[in-house]
């Protein structure tokens, strides 16, 4: 979607533009700084929750983190020019979490061999085949399904006290309290500032005869900027005591040390549920959303977002970073809050660099104190983005398609169970639409029109 007039900074206009004119044309930015710097902490929803849960539980060094996805979502910025997520390998983490409880070598591994599979996929083209083979419905349910799934762990966030130091999504039974620094009004507050600064988050007013009208005035707010900002002033507030524990300085880069064993184990435990994940969401779903928020760019190709997935864990998780993916709920989030350019991950690589750099592991001490709340408010507006996605589906068929793949998506936790729910079910309609007797009636045809043919070359002959 295009920004409306009004909007400064717009592309080829305003003196900002010419001033940076030097910049690649990727992350020059398309409408405002701050709504570029809105969309970069749109998907900090979803990415603090894990990487705050993996650095409490499994002793995930966040420093490295920071510093090696600062680097990804720089790259990817400058190589997509669409503010294209990077977030953690979600299925690696859950089972890093559970009861399985992987090592640091053991995530890594697993990590390293979904990076191996992606970029054969890729490289090959093998990919590119694979996504345009998948009919849209199913894509569409994948969708459907992981933005309702957000949705879901965003209310847990917002209604019940969380636990991270166990699992990313580990709502415990207590009830949020209604007041406080973290409390259930706080982040309803939060919720409505979000809902009456950006509404239903699209750029422009359109009238009923198709007109684009002037953009409202609170629209142009930076409203998660200032939410996320809000939350990392209360860190402090509800625990000054947090500046004593952090210590300046990156954290030192160290090779992973990785066995035979590790690997097996990280392969079965973590690189299997997560490959279905990485190649449906992290790839295909991915792409298609870019076409849909992006219609006037080129659509990206799965090839290089697969490769990409590839190259990047094939740096970090020898360092110990996070295995990260790229995300359709991350690229549903960073838009909906303002990011249209590679400017808006750039900005975010900017932060998690300086924090990186200069805090290191320590700042792990911060984000423990980071109101949960106003993180599910974030993440259910992800959520609600992604799943929107799929309100073009054009026949009751294609709902049906859809509705189905999704409902086993999220009742089997599983995107692969869906996903070949819905291809089965798909292929399954389009075998009851064949016209059987037509085909018997032209295959006798041709059957009588080749005796024919015989017994006149044998009438010839005679």
């Amino acid at each position: 979607m295009a920004s409306a007039a009004g909007d400064p900074l717009l592309p080829g206009e305003g003196s900002g533009n010419r001033r940076l004119g030097f910049l690649p044309s990727s992350i020059r930015l398309k409408t405002s700084v701050w709504s570029e710097l809105g969309g970069a902490v749109g998907d900090l929803g979803t990415y603090i929750p894990i990487v705050l849960a993996l650095s409490l539980a499994s002793h995930l060094d966040l420093g490295t983190t920071l510093i090696f996805t600062a680097l990804y979502n720089f790259a990817t910025g400058l190589l997509f020019g669409i503010p294209m997520p990077v977030q953690p390998m979600k299925s690696i983490a859950a089972v890093a979490l559970s009861s399985a409880h992987l090592t640091i070598p053991q995530i890594m591994s697993a990590g390293l061999a979904v990076a191996a599979v992606l970029l054969f996929l890729g490289a090959t083209g093998l990919m590119t085949y694979i996504y345009r083979l998948l009919p849209l419905p199913v894509v569409r349910g994948i969708q459907l399904s992981q933005g309702l799934s957000f949705a879901f762990t965003a209310v847990k966030y917002i209604r019940y006290v969380q636990d991270f130091s166990h699992s990313s999504s580990a709502s415990t039974a207590v009830a949020r309290p209604l007041l406080g620094l973290d409390g259930l009004v706080l982040a309803l507050a939060a919720l409505l500032f979000i809902i009456l600064s950006t509404g239903s988050g699209d750029d422009e007013d359109v009238a009923s005869d198709g007109t684009v009208r002037r953009r409202r005035s609170c629209s142009r707010v930076p409203a998660a900027l200032i939410v996320f900002a809000l939350g990392l002033l209360l860190c402090f507030v509800r625990d000054p005591s947090i500046v004593q524990g952090l210590r300046f300085g990156p954290a030192p880069l160290q090779i992973v040390k990785i066995t035979w064993d590790d690997f097996k184990i990280g392969f079965w435990e973590g690189a299997v549920p997560q490959l279905p994940l990485s190649v449906l969401n992290s790839v295909i779903a991915v792409c298609k959303l870019s076409s849909d928020l992006f219609p006037e760019r080129a659509e990206l190709s799965p090839a290089r977002v697969s490769v990409s997935v590839g190259l990047m864990n094939f740096v970090g998780c020898w360092f110990g970073a996070m295995p990260c993916c790229h995300g359709a709920g991350g690229l549903a989030g960073q838009y909906r809050f303002g990011g249209r350019s590679g400017a808006s991950v750039v900005f975010l690589a900017i932060g998690k660099l300086a924090l990186g750099l200069v805090f290191g592991n320590s700042f792990v001490t911060i984000l423990g104190q980071f109101p949960i709340g106003i993180l599910g408010v974030m993440l259910l507006f992800s959520g609600i983005e992604l799943a929107m996605a799929s309100r073009d589906m054009g026949t009751k068929e294609e709902s049906f398609v859809m509705l189905i793949c999704a409902g086993v998506s999220l009742t089997g936790s599983s995107a692969a169970l869906g996903f070949i729910s819905g291809v089965v079910l798909y292929l399954l309609l389009r075998v009851r639409d064949v016209d059987y007797r037509g085909l018997v009636g032209r295959w006798g045809a041709g059957r009588r029109q080749t005796g024919n043919k015989v017994g006149g070359d044998g009438d010839e002959d005679a």
